[in-house]
């Protein structure tokens, strides 16, 4: 049976009227995401999942059954939400909470428990509609912050199926997304997709900085470390139906007079009245992140600043009805309402009205009048994903004229750089780019737009849907090592069965992050009592089992002391036979340390959260209660420093899990544990989570088996997840 691809959006790619009360009527959505899934959607075996658009309020089971019939002829699957749901879920949760903050509104960002539980609700709804349809080996891709904790809901139920996640509105700084009551959540459920994808790369670098700061999760260029499997992060700039817009700008200027819209002939009697004047064009959706009445204000300035241009400029703005039932959206109508009245009454003449504005949705073909007809267009949003009107204007910019000015705070800003690139909060900036852009020679417009067009036209709607399922699939290799095999179920019965055939076996066993959970204070780590009773089990086998760990001596004797284990402390300096003494096994001094500890006392001082551990001959600076990025940073400026000042010494900086330590040359776990092999063990199993144990891997014989705990790249055979794995695993020995 060949797999399948399920895309999940808020909304299906579908628009869906009742006619008559009774008559369902569908069509396509014209949207930016429907066409950017259309080959997806259409190719091979798929199923869109989303909500139809209308509350089970509004349609009784006949009509539920029509839209669910036409739903499925259009490969589609519909959710069903109610009034409720709807109100908490995506006017509340989505629209109230996610929406502003992400957008850097804090001020409009409202935390409400009722809503949260609500937009909980509706994720599980979805998620439960995408596991009765889902299948181990499928694909899913997730779409945007109304869905953000269906990735995690799916994985747990499904681990086998590959998730994408793509986020279409910026993810904010951490600073700022600390602040949400539910940040783990929504990180976790972000976290269960296989590939997470953004706009930019500024967003991606906040994200991952929020899962390092706020998870603790180990990040490393692009990758997420989780416990069992590598979550990866990238950037894919969306873009536009570039032939689409192309297409339609051609088709507008072949049309006759009579074929003509009548918006179309206003705006060229406009232009054949002024000659000399021109357009600026401002569309956006009715949204506070638009910065439209900054727009509006900063046209004003530009009036008082250049009145030479006075009555040879008109601002074209379409303000495109949004959520309307939202009240901040209520209150931005009603200020640019007064603004536009004001500035219109502060300039008009009998002849020149220097604002026309527009507030209603309009057709695609009036879009193109529009895109075509103004020689300007001025985008100035606040915050923005991405803006595709942006994309739009120049792809309809056949002769190659018109001049862009467009906010920095745009995903496209990015990729736009031949616009004129302002701030959307600098008046006068965006003034001298208006007077610019008038000015500016035929020549250089044609200049910059030759450039921005070849790489929309390159990097279009479909190679941007196509890029994201292709690093989709990529994410189904292994990233570790592949010498590395998972213990499985039957992976484990084979190693337990050749355990149970041994006559003398040996159990190299590390301690921090294998037999126990790392602790931001390692003096509070304690093995768990029932460890004692699978020692005694082993013991009972003819095991020996063998502590090694890069604790001091004071512990293990501490937590072991009395058990019938053979103790290596501080990575193999010291040695305790069962119940036997404490004994170095190698020379080595300390003088040392005296000159080594004030280096890394100045950064402990430097660092918050960070201190320093001395053992009997070795020195370990720990930074796993610091702040993940200025630890990691620290670390390596620490490692680096360390490793000028001990180059003429017996010494080497070990670089372990969240911790740097110095010690003595030629002491390592391996040559520790090689020492043990002094009779002839049938069966040798050595396990541990660092680069530490890596020692161990290398050094032990080849028949060794050894396993590392963790997703990480490593030497051993086998890997297994996380500390409850081990557990099992041993307990599974000790049977």
């Amino acid at each position: 049976m060949k797999n399948k691809t399920i895309i999940v959006s808020n909304r299906l790619p579908l628009q869906i009227s009742i006619e008559n009360e009774q008559d369902v009527k569908v069509s396509p959505s014209v949207g930016g995401l429907a066409t950017g899934m259309k080959s997806v959607h259409q190719e091979g075996d798929s199923l869109w999942i989303g909500w139809s658009g209308l509350t089970e309020e509004e349609v009784n089971p006949a009509i539920q059954q029509q839209i669910n019939t036409a739903a499925e002829k259009e490969k589609c699957l519909a959710i069903n939400l109610t009034e409720k749901e709807l109100d908490d879920y995506y006017y509340g949760f989505s629209n109230r909470t996610i929406w502003p903050l992400f957008h850097y509104f804090m001020e409009y960002t409202k935390f409400d428990e009722q809503q949260w539980e609500g937009y909980k609700k509706v994720n599980e709804k979805f998620a439960k509609k995408i596991l009765e349809n889902l299948d181990d080996g499928d694909t899913v891709w997730i779409h945007d912050y109304q869905l953000l904790l269906v990735p995690g809901i799916i994985k747990k139920n499904k681990p086998n199926v590959t998730i994408g996640f793509f986020l279409h509105i910026p993810f904010p700084s951490y600073e700022v997304f600390r602040t949400l009551p539910w940040r783990e959540s929504l990180l976790k459920g972000m976290l269960g997709a296989d590939l997470l994808g953004f706009h930019t790369y500024d967003y991606e670098r906040h994200f991952l900085s929020s899962v390092s700061r706020i998870l603790r999760h180990e990040t490393q260029f692009n990758e997420i470390t989780l416990k069992n499997r590598i979550v990866k992060v990238d950037s894919f700039p969306m873009g536009i139906d570039y032939e689409k817009f192309e297409s339609a700008a051609l088709e507008h200027f072949e049309k006759t007079q009579d074929q003509k819209s009548e918006l179309q002939v206003r705006l060229d009697q406009h232009l054949d009245t002024t000659p000399g004047s021109k357009m600026i064009l401002s569309i956006d959706r009715l949204d506070y992140t638009k910065g439209i009445a900054n727009r509006i204000r900063a046209f004003e300035h530009f009036l008082e600043k250049y009145p030479e241009f006075k009555e040879k400029v008109r601002l074209i703005m379409l303000a495109v009805p949004s959520r309307s039932n939202v009240p901040q959206y209520q209150k931005l109508k009603r200020e640019i309402d007064e603004l536009v009245g004001r500035i219109n009454g502060k300039f008009s003449t009998v002849s020149w009205t220097p604002i026309w504005y527009f507030y209603r949705s309009m057709p695609f073909d009036n879009l193109i009048d529009l895109y075509t007809s103004c020689d300007i267009a001025l985008l100035t949003p606040r915050r923005d994903g991405m803006n595709l009107v942006a994309k739009e204007y120049i792809a309809t910019r056949t002769d190659l004229s018109g001049v862009l000015i467009l906010s920095e705070m745009a995903g496209a800003a990015h990729e736009m750089n031949e616009a004129l690139i302002i701030n959307p909060n600098n008046y006068d900036q965006i003034a001298d780019a208006l007077k610019q852009a008038y000015e500016m020679p035929l020549k250089e417009q044609k200049s910059r737009n030759k450039i921005i067009q070849k790489r929309l036209k390159r990097y279009d709607i479909k190679k941007w849907a196509d890029e994201f399922m292709k690093a989709l699939e990529g994410t189904k290799v292994n990233h570790i090592s592949k010498k590395a095999k998972y213990i499985s179920t039957a992976n484990q019965e084979d190693i337990v069965s050749q355990f149970n055939k041994a006559e003398k076996k040996i159990l190299f066993l590390d301690f921090d992050g294998t037999l126990v959970d790392f602790n931001d204070d390692p003096e509070l780590v304690a093995p768990n009592p029932e460890l004692f009773t699978t020692i005694e089990k082993l013991n009972a086998k003819n095991c020996e089992v063998v502590i090694i760990s890069g604790r001091d001596k004071d512990f293990l004797e501490k937590h072991f002391g009395e058990e019938q284990v053979t103790l290596i402390a501080e990575h193999g300096l010291w040695l305790k036979e069962k119940l036997g003494d404490w004994n170095l096994t190698e020379n080595v001094n300390k003088n040392w340390m005296s000159s080594i500890r004030p280096v890394l006392e100045s950064f402990v001082d430097r660092t918050p959260g960070t201190f320093i551990e001395e053992k009997n001959y070795s020195l370990a600076w720990h930074y796993r209660k610091s702040d993940p990025q200025l630890g990691g940073q620290r670390a390596n400026e620490l490692s680096s420093v360390v490793k000028d000042l001990t180059s003429n010494h017996d010494l080497s900086v070990l670089n372990g899990n969240k911790v740097i330590e110095i010690k003595n040359s030629g002491v390592n776990k391996g040559r520790a544990a090689t020492k043990q092999l002094n009779q002839d063990f049938d069966f040798i199993f050595a396990i541990g989570d660092d680069w530490t144990d890596e020692y161990m891997f290398r050094e032990l014989p080849d028949k060794t088996f050894t396993v590392k705990v963790g997703l990480q790249k490593t030497e051993a055979s086998f890997y297994v997840e996380d500390t409850e794995q081990v557990k099992n695993l041993l307990e599974t020995f000790a049977r």
